[in-house]
């Protein structure tokens, strides 16, 4: 039998200007999910883009907020009401630019980290969902933090490691699906091995 419907939110700004930019890591992956697993087809509901599907038996609703970026907190927390889902069965996607780029952690609760999607989701809800930070990197030189975020992603850094990520995330999602999370981290970390130039990065 299956237990509680999970929500798993992919954060992002909705728009064809905005969905190659590093910001929007988020969105890509919940897209690659919907399709690699046949879910039902995006659909509009409160302002959000949503689609249900299953993996391994548990049932799961993805969520693309339309709302932008520092508006994330409103749909995320209108759908989790309707659907009545507990925050400890939604976890969240999004770019993190304190860690290494391809790099991917999860925690349950926690602070937003400067992230102003989090930072709106914090505002409207209980803080005890999880997060999967996914890491971008950051440049050398702090004041170009936002063009770097806003940023879309190079042919390199596709090639290198944001499709090795995601391809990873999708072989071992199930894990996910399943609330092993530490499983799941260990095994995307083995498919998807940070490059060399990522690994002896200084922190």
């Amino acid at each position: 039998m299956d237990i509680v419907m999970l929500l798993w939110v992919g954060l992002g700004n909705p728009g064809k200007k905005y969905e190659n930019q590093r910001h929007n890591i988020g969105f890509m992956c919940v897209d690659r999910i919907a399709a690699e697993y046949s879910f039902s087809p995006w659909r509009e509901k409160m302002s959000a883009y949503i689609c249900e599907g299953k993996i391994a038996g548990q049932k799961i609703l993805l969520v693309k907020p339309q709302s932008f970026m520092n508006k994330s907190g409103g749909p995320v927390t209108q759908i989790a009401h309707f659907f009545k889902i507990p925050t400890n069965s939604i976890y969240v996607f999004y770019d993190d630019i304190d860690l290494k780029s391809g790099q991917l952690k999860i925690k349950n609760g926690g602070g937003h980290g400067g992230h102003n999607g989090l930072r709106d989701i914090d505002a409207h809800m209980n803080k005890d969902y999880w997060r999967i930070r996914m890491g971008i990197g950051r440049p050398m030189d702090k004041a170009q933090v936002h063009n770097w975020v806003l940023g879309n992603f190079t042919a390199d850094d596709t090639n290198n490691w944001l499709e090795p990520l995601l391809k990873a995330i999708i072989l071992e999602i199930a894990l996910l699906a399943d609330r092993n999370t530490e499983r799941f981290m260990s095994r995307v970390a083995w498919r998807a091995p940070l490059p060399i130039e990522q690994t002896i990065e200084k922190s």
